[in-house]
């Protein structure tokens, strides 16, 4: 779905529709976060500032006059407005150095919060976590201030999703989890999103979620919350009940969702909607934390996004559906006939007899051509006959060495997987700083192919020349015999599979310590070592990084070892 109509959406959730403005005009429903009351507020006297601005007392703020076609720093060309709101604006733009499409919040540079947007924006991209949509930019410049970030043509909002009805269990697990995990990795830098909306998720075509707008979107509102972390959970709580049920958990509508009957409360979503997974159901209430909900399951709530995903994680995994098995057609049978398939032969017609003329008379020397022939082939026959019998009548050989067959016993024995105990991110000196997202280690090993292990960003496919490589170890527990590794990337990537020593109880400490096995450049792959290696430790090092939505990174989403 193109952003163009994830970004017209967003401007009817800003007249209204958004919770955060609509549920500050009615009474706060039971188990509301007192986090979310003051952000709510916080929207709700921006807006009266504006209705002030707009009766006369102020000046109102009105967005810069730009136009399509209008460039910034000789570089981004705006093409459509897509969002125009107290004093911001919001375009498509393009940027004509690296030819793509990018997104642009532009502000008049004396706008109340152009100071809080542009700290927002610089915050937010020196994360650089790719589960966020990545700002690029946060310029002031010539009484303006814009705010670049990607643009994601081929990913289709949460709100679009919806739309068509509730996710299927296995979705919505993906939505849940990735989300909180996404947002305890940015609440553990200080930053928060307050904003995140169904239009603020995204899902890829590879089915990975990634969030915009985090820290930038409230500061272009004015949102702000005593407890963050809390508003965040419930955020979260309110897409994945919005997944499991197409309804929004709150009593008015938004995001083009029906709200819950009036004063009922917040209903679990199994008594929504019949079929709803339970273990998720019990997720989203701890998450929009109602006590008497929560009470009756005796499940404590979760108030921050960390918490939510080791509960998630805690949870059975949510298999997805099997594939549908689609019967091949019936064979039709044909009848095969010289010149024609299946169609019947019209009727021979009596005709005249062809009369054949005789063939012309042999020359002299095409007779004695074939005399000669005929003689070679004589003799030809009469030394392979001769040769036969001279080998049938002669005496057998003592010193003939016997032909031994090999016997099932000596077969090599099939490979076998090795069970992998623990996992480490492996971003050693020089150039590394020890950490490559190590909370997502574990999904390269879970069976799971939708979840993967991932690097930082870098802006070229060698790690901006900064290092030779990054990696995770695979401990297997013990000593074993390894015979290949098996791979799963996204996109072709460069990789060298690394062995430590047999009696290594610890893994080596830099990739000289690993002696290496094989290497490939490929997304999926099978590398088989040069012989069998005994060890503990095998070390994945990705040397190549693939360009993926503009930003070099490797993913990957399974690895098995084998024996």
């Amino acid at each position: 779905m193109a952003e163009r109509s994830t970004a017209a959406v967003d401007v009817a959730d800003n007249s209204g529709d958004d919770p955060l403005t609509a549920k500050a005009d009615t009474a706060a429903t039971d188990g509301v976060a007192e986090d979310q009351k003051t952000a709510e507020k916080t929207a709700e006297a921006t807006e009266s500032k504006a209705v002030e601005r707009q009766s006369g007392e102020q000046p109102p703020i009105t967005a810069p006059e730009l136009h399509s076609g209008h460039k910034l720093a000789r570089r981004y060309r705006l093409e459509e407005c897509v969002t125009r709101l107290d004093g911001f604006s919001s375009w498509r733009a393009v940027d004509e150095k690296l030819r793509r499409a990018v997104g642009v919040h532009l502000l008049p540079a004396d706008h109340p919060r152009a100071r809080s947007v542009l700290a927002a924006a610089r915050s937010s991209a020196l994360l650089g976590d790719p589960r966020f949509v990545q700002v690029l930019d946060a310029v002031e410049e010539n009484d303006l201030v814009y705010v670049v970030h990607e643009w994601l043509p081929d990913s289709t909002e949460l709100t679009a999703l919806l739309a068509a009805g509730p996710l299927e269990p296995h979705d919505a697990y993906q939505l849940v989890s990735q989300v909180s995990q996404a947002m305890a990795a940015a609440h553990r830098e200080g930053l928060a999103h307050l904003r995140l909306t169904p239009s603020a998720v995204l899902r890829s075509s590879t089915g990975q979620y990634r969030i915009r707008g985090l820290a930038v979107n409230a500061a272009l509102r004015g949102i702000t919350a005593e407890r963050p972390q809390r508003t965040d959970t419930e955020a979260i709580g309110a897409l994945l009940y919005a997944a499991l049920t197409q309804r929004w958990p709150y009593e008015n509508d938004a995001h083009g969702l029906s709200g819950l009957p009036k004063d009922v409360g917040l209903l679990p979503p199994d008594q929504v909607r019949a079929g709803v997974h339970r273990g998720l159901a019990e997720i989203a209430m701890r998450a929009l934390a109602n006590d008497g909900a929560t009470a009756s399951r005796q499940e404590p709530p979760c108030t921050t996004p960390d918490e939510l995903a080791r509960a998630v994680a805690a949870m059975p995994r949510v298999k997805p559906p099997e594939p549908e098995f689609t019967a091949p057609p019936e064979y039709q049978h044909t009848t095969y006939q010289q010149g024609t398939y299946g169609r019947p032969q019209p009727r021979p017609q009596a005709t005249q007899p062809v009369v054949v003329p005789p063939a012309p008379l042999e020359s002299r020397t095409g007779r004695a051509l074939k005399w000669a022939v005929s003689a070679l082939l004589i003799a030809a026959l009469g030394l392979g006959s001769w040769q036969i019998a001279d080998r049938l009548l002669a005496p057998e050989s003592k010193d003939e060495t016997p032909i031994v067959h090999p016997s099932a016993d000596d077969k090599p024995a099939p490979s076998k997987p090795i069970a992998i105990s623990s996992a480490q991110d492996f971003d050693p000196p020089p150039g590394g700083n020890g950490s490559e997202y190590p909370e997502s280690v574990a999904s390269a090993f879970d069976g799971d192919p939708s979840t993967f292990w991932h690097t930082k960003n870098y802006t070229t496919a060698n790690f901006g020349n900064l290092k030779s490589g990054v990696g995770i170890v695979l401990d297997l527990g013990s000593a074993q015999k390894v015979g290949s590794v098996d791979l799963s990337f996204v996109g072709r990537t460069s990789v060298e599979i690394r062995t430590a020593p047999a009696d290594a109880s610890s893994a080596p400490s830099t990739a000289e310590g690993f002696t290496t096995q094989a290497s490939k450049t490929d997304s999926d792959m099978k590398l088989k070592l040069i012989k069998p290696v005994t060890t503990r430790y095998v070390l994945v090092w990705l040397t190549q990084l693939p360009l993926t939505d503009g930003e070099f990174r490797g993913q990957l989403t399974e690895v098995k070892v084998m024996s």
